[in-house]
């Protein structure tokens, strides 16, 4: 581990509210020439579950993402820059973005009630009267995220305010361009913290109006573990297709900034192992492991047009209100 991260300190950069302005100007240059993003967030877990009646399994999953995600907050970003070889940047390579987080606020349940965790702002009538139920104690995931070296007070002290970010994040060349390929690894939630915090609003209420907007902030997505079902043996959580890859990690496990490098590794990893180095777009582009398939590409279909996208765009707008 110590030689690890040493390495780590040469190409994982680590951004606060006083260098982020400066950090984001070196991002713009750098997603010129490498425009494959690998994406990985820290966030608090799952605290609540929605309950009620669902038209599918798939449904449910949705709902479940969506009211945590509603309730929580992101804590970490990573970003891993590569070129279409799989090529890094000379130096940093990586950045990893800490979010001012405080643990009553950024994590209601820790407050031990269905009152903390905000049930009646997850039953209001515009969200179907979906109800959600707390899941009692403080969820496992802070714990792991403490004992994997994330600083609390100092997120709560120095931490990136969301908004300032999302405004650097629109001008930055990363989002919202044809060209950006993104990476990532059972990404619906990371997705979700994502699309939270570029519309500053509440996720849809419905998983297609969901799409409809990833899609436009992030037009190619390519998630490992959806990847993985044409992978023969290929299997487990992102550690342990790493092993299976002969994968060497840089950083620590359950930092953002460490599992986006390793996450952009498998992807180029098992294109050249598995996909003959090329991917098929119509098959893989756009779907999240676990959320409804079929849907994102002909939501992408959809964003070709102008008056496409604007129609999104007033759907965010109408969401902010």
């Amino acid at each position: 581990m110590p030689a690890a991260l040493v390495e780590n300190s040469q190409v994982i950069c680590e951004v606060w509210a006083s260098n982020l302005e400066e950090e984001m100007r070196r991002i713009r240059e750098v997603v010129l020439s490498y425009s494959y993003i690998a994406m990985d967030t820290e966030f608090p877990g799952v605290v609540v579950r929605p309950i009620g009646e669902f038209r599918s399994s798939i449904d449910y999953q949705y709902q479940l993402l969506r009211c945590n995600v509603d309730l929580l907050k992101i804590i970490q970003l990573g970003l891993t820059f590569t070129n279409e070889k799989g090529e890094h940047p000379a130096g940093v390579n990586t950045w990893q973005f800490n979010f001012r987080f405080n643990l009553t606020v950024g994590c209601p349940a820790l407050l031990g009630s269905s009152r903390g965790a905000g049930t009646g702002r997850l039953c209001s009538p515009q969200l179907r009267a979906l109800r959600a139920q707390a899941v009692q104690g403080p969820p496992d995931s802070i714990d792991l995220l403490a004992s994997s070296g994330l600083q609390f007070q100092k997120h709560e002290e120095e931490g990136i305010d969301t908004l300032h970010f999302a405004e650097l994040l629109m001008t930055s060349g990363v989002v919202l361009c044809d060209n950006v390929k993104w990476l990532s690894f059972h990404s619906g939630y990371d997705f979700g913290y994502m699309v939270k915090l570029l519309t500053d609003s509440r996720l849809p209420e419905e998983e297609h109006e969901f799409f409809h907007i990833l899609n436009l902030f992030f037009p190619s997505i390519y998630d490992v573990k959806y990847l993985m079902k044409s992978c023969k043996n290929l299997k487990g959580g992102l550690q342990e297709v790493a092993d299976q890859l002969d994968l060497q990690r840089i950083g620590r496990q359950h930092q953002a900034g460490s599992d986006s490098l390793l996450t952009g590794m498998a992807f180029f990893r098992m294109k050249e192992l598995f996909f003959e180095d090329s991917i098929d777009d119509a098959k893989y582009c756009g779907r999240l492991y676990g959320l409804g398939t079929g849907v994102a590409q002909k939501q992408s279909e959809d964003m070709d047009s102008a008056p496409e996208k604007m129609s999104v765009l007033a759907l965010v707008s109408s969401m902010q209100q």
